[in-house]
């Protein structure tokens, strides 16, 4: 049972948010103390619900003076735990705060509420003849906060780039109850520390996000994709390569292996658009304003171990290949709650990662099951394992120790978490880490905001 709060504190919670927005309820802040996959389970005193930035600043400031912590919280996407009360942390949820303002044409810039979803950005810089350049499966529930508190990436990434290229400017309330604000979205800006970086990825340690300046891209509204399927995964990510020097319109580069498409199909119901599933395909996306489907289609020719070819340019054709990627996670979440390890390789060792990881689970777990597919042009490989206890941390550590030695990255965006945090000297010396808690003292001096998470 969490720890219930003073009650000076709940009444002067409640009076800040309204007492419809103060949940005590077990019924009522059960669905918040569970994270999306539901391997992190929790429960918290009490789910405040602010509506504005002053009433955030209000909240942390009660907090702060009676040393009460607190765990931020946006769409509940996250998948290491994150934002989930595991130590009876009360939630302050951004909920409310899903305002999108109207775009900045001549700049091509909008401003965004913290608990506004990605895809209600995306449709407002549509709507306006521009686009947002951050995109994945969960975009109708993902806040853009809770994408700025880890650094989110996507589908997109190798185009451009992860959320804090999109980061303009943030106002934030800090650990003190403290605001800053910087939205004036100058695209030169050389006045100091990028404080909008530095929260970006923080995971809600340093400051609670209220509103984010986003950049935005010119519109590309001629898309095509393709899947293509490879004799080996070492060719997939040859040709990954290849399609990046030699595709100016490439948006996406996603790759899927023969155990998951089988997977997905099973779920779903539906065949691959091959005549049999290879050992691996790449899910490629171009788009421009002129249509690249004869460079899409020069450049396919031109890769080694390619067996079959789906091609798409109308837009339902498009999702459904898209599906075959993005229906992975719902596909490997009918199995169990799953273990979800999001690493980063270099390119010269992303390969032998590939071909190691499954024998390095089963080694530690042998009823265990590996899943792997991701962003095959940027490392980035999502590796999720079933038939484990969600507490069996042995295959994370076997996970994560392999991706270390060979030189690669514990999380490539979905942050540290609770899932991470004890392996986070494995890519961070103590040097930084000292580093880290020095900032986290100075903008979060009590030590309240999201206090389990990130820091060893």
């Amino acid at each position: 049972m969490p720890p219930s709060l003073p009650p000076d504190v709940a009444r002067a919670l409640r009076d800040i948010v309204g007492a419809a927005n103060f949940l005590t309820d077990a019924d009522l802040t059960a669905t918040y103390a569970v994270d999306w996959t539901g391997r992190f389970r929790g429960a918290t005193p009490a789910v405040v619900r602010p509506g504005n930035t002053a009433e955030i600043a209000a909240v942390v400031s009660v907090c702060a003076a009676e040393a009460v912590a607190l765990v931020p919280q946006g769409g509940r996407t996250g998948l290491v735990g994150g934002s989930v009360p595991l130590a009876g942390e009360v939630v302050i949820s951004t909920h409310r705060l899903s305002t999108v303002e109207p775009v900045d044409d001549t700049a091509g810039q909008l401003t965004a509420e913290a608990g506004a979803p990605v895809a209600s950005v995306q449709h407002a810089a549509f709507a306006a003849g521009w686009m947002y350049g951050i995109d994945f499966a969960a975009r109708d529930s993902a806040s853009i906060g809770g994408t700025i508190a880890t650094n989110a990436g996507g589908l997109h990434l190798l185009r451009y780039g992860g959320t804090r290229h999109q980061l303009l400017g943030v106002e934030a309330v800090l650990g003190d109850g403290s605001v800053v604000s910087h939205l004036g979205g100058l695209m030169k800006d050389n006045t100091g520390y990028d404080l909008a970086g530095l929260l970006c990825g923080s995971e809600g340690t340093l400051g609670i996000v209220t509103r984010a300046r986003l950049r935005l891209h010119p519109p590309a509204p001629a898309r095509v994709v393709a899947m293509v399927g490879f004799t080996s995964v070492a060719l997939a990510l040859v040709a990954a390569g290849a399609l990046r020097r030699s595709l100016p319109s490439l948006e996406a580069c996603e790759l899927v292996l023969a155990p998951g498409l089988e997977l997905v199909a099973r779920v779903s119901g539906h065949r691959p658009p091959f005549e049999a599933i290879p050992p691996a395909a790449l899910v490629v996306g171009c788009a421009g304003l002129l249509d690249s489907t004869d460079e899409l289609a020069a450049a396919v020719d031109a890769l080694d171990g390619v067996v079959d070819v789906a091609v798409a340019e109308e837009r339902a054709r498009r999702a459904e290949l898209w599906h075959w990627r993005e229906g992975h996670t719902e596909a490997i979440g009918t199995l169990g709650a799953p273990h979800k390890l999001d690493v980063t390789l270099p390119a010269a060792t992303l390969v032998e990662f590939l071909e190691r990881v499954t024998g390095a689970v089963t080694a530690v777990a042998g009823t265990a099951q590996v899943w792997l597919f991701g962003h095959a042009a940027d490392g980035n490989v999502h590796v999720n394992v079933t038939g484990v206890e969600p507490d069996d941390e042995r295959v994370d550590d076997a996970v994560l120790r392999l991706v270390a030695g060979l030189g690669g990255s514990i999380s490539a965006e979905h942050g540290i978490g609770t899932a991470k945090r004890r392996w986070l000297t494995l890519n961070r010396s103590p040097e930084e880490l000292a580093a880290f808690r020095a900032i986290k003292s100075a903008l979060d001096p009590a030590g309240i905001l999201n206090p389990n998470v990130l820091l060893p």
